[in-house]
């Protein structure tokens, strides 16, 4: 692997090297192992998540080295550089029509995906589904026993190579038509309410202290249960509100997961 990512390197500073097929055949390697869940565009550490930027530049490279091409599935015709994922059956992941997730991304057993999308280069651990209409972006990092609900965006991010994707860690509910992008990090059990907009820039504010709010970006802390908001902010033909999401509570320890999920939307009223 140290000598393809030494060629992946050579050829993101150099494209023209890319007609060597060695270069290719490197290139391919590397999605091949995303595909299989061998390599991942970004791992868990001791420090946080470290991001293999060299993966992204392989995917990258990869929409270069490959030519349209027409592809049918069914009745279903596409005109497409990626091929799409297949051997389902084997792989143990349940698929329903007209669900589709391209080559490169990786799916675990147990894994469902409803009528949804999932792009190259993310990762999707075992138990976890995608609901209706929703989509998972390139490079996207989910985890276990996830449910992200219809209509959902989870942000994919290529460019620039050294910028971290979206991250949603095990155990996550996420309510129906959320956008969840530019690299946000949610944590373990996190319960995310309808409609929540999480972006780089969205002041995430913990409410739950009396006269102390709390405000985080860029991430979710565990198991915090959060719904959208507003705040006032002044513009110069007068004040307007601009959302901002709320952290209204968090989940128990005091009942198993699913009982947990269940009281937390009845006491806060979350929608999802």
């Amino acid at each position: 692997m140290k000598s393809r990512i030494k060629m992946i390197e050579e050829a993101w500073e150099d494209r023209a090297i890319l007609q060597k097929k060695e270069v290719q055949a490197a290139v391919e390697s590397v999605i091949d192992a995303l595909d299989q869940g061998k390599q991942r565009v970004a791992i868990p550490s001791k420090v946080g998540w470290q991001v293999n930027d060299w993966a992204k530049k392989a995917v990258l490279l990869y929409f270069l080295i490959r030519n349209m091409e027409v592809q049918t599935a069914g009745p279903l015709v596409f005109y497409d550089k990626i091929p799409l994922k297949q051997n389902f059956k084997e792989l143990n992941v349940r698929v329903v029509p007209p669900a589709v997730a391209r080559y490169g991304s990786f799916l675990q057993r147990g894994v469902v995906l409803m009528a949804s999308y999932v792009n190259i280069g993310a990762y999707i651990d075992e138990g976890t589904m995608v609901d209706i209409g929703a989509v998972v972006g390139s490079c996207a990092q989910l985890g276990k026993h996830i449910h992200v609900s219809a209509g959902t965006t989870i942000g994919g991010v290529l460019e620039p190579v050294q910028a971290t994707p979206v991250i949603i860690e095990d155990g996550v509910f996420i309510g129906s038509r959320c956008s969840i992008v530019e690299g946000i990090h949610v944590q373990r059990e996190a319960v995310i309410g309808a409609n929540v907009t999480l972006t780089a820039s969205t002041k995430i504010i913990d409410v739950t202290q009396k006269d102390n709010p709390k405000e985080y970006r860029g991430y979710i802390p565990e198991r915090s249960l959060v719904i959208p908001g507003t705040l006032p902010k002044q513009f110069p033909a007068g004040q307007y509100h601009v959302p901002c999401a709320l952290i209204i509570g968090q989940r128990t320890d005091k009942t198993e997961r699913k009982v947990s999920l269940n009281d937390a939307l009845r006491d806060y009223n979350i929608s999802v």
